[in-house]
């Protein structure tokens, strides 16, 4: 149920790698910092996010379950959780939920959510790396590849 003012975003991906892989990403600084923000460092049960346009935050961590569940406190105080299914033939089927997210936002973290979960697959499966690391050209400018 939606607190007043507040909104859900969700978004599904299959991913062609095992769970234990994506936890890894969405887990670990090193995953973190190859698909979602220049550096996505741990400290204290808190992430510190730095973007390519500047901006930072802190989020608590609030659920950790190996390689099951992984879940954070993001933007605007809402909580990103990233839920891990097996698909049976070796991939995984990631379910992200957003929750809290003020309603005025939720455009633009819908959208942006697409453009994390796109890198992350590209980072996991192909170990590739899609954001253009450019300062002049972020999501602010209207660049998708942030």
């Amino acid at each position: 149920m939606e607190s007043p003012g507040t909104k859900t975003v969700r978004w599904r991906i299959h991913l062609n790698v095992p769970p234990v892989e994506v936890h890894r990403f969405l887990a670990t600084e090193e995953g973190r910092s190859r698909f979602w923000a220049e550096s996505a460092e741990e400290r204290a049960g808190a992430i510190h996010f730095r973007f390519m346009n500047g901006q930072t935050w802190r989020g608590a961590v609030v659920d950790n379950a190996p390689p099951r569940r992984f879940a954070v406190r993001y933007f605007g105080e809402s909580i990103a959780t990233f839920d891990l299914a097996d698909d049976g033939r070796g991939g995984t089927e990631l379910a992200l939920t957003e929750t809290g997210v003020p309603a005025e936002w939720w455009a633009e973290n819908h959208a942006g959510w697409v453009s994390v979960l796109l890198a992350l697959k590209a980072a996991a499966e192909f170990g590739v790396d899609l954001r253009n690391h450019d300062s002049t050209r972020t999501w602010d400018q209207g660049f998708a590849d942030n």
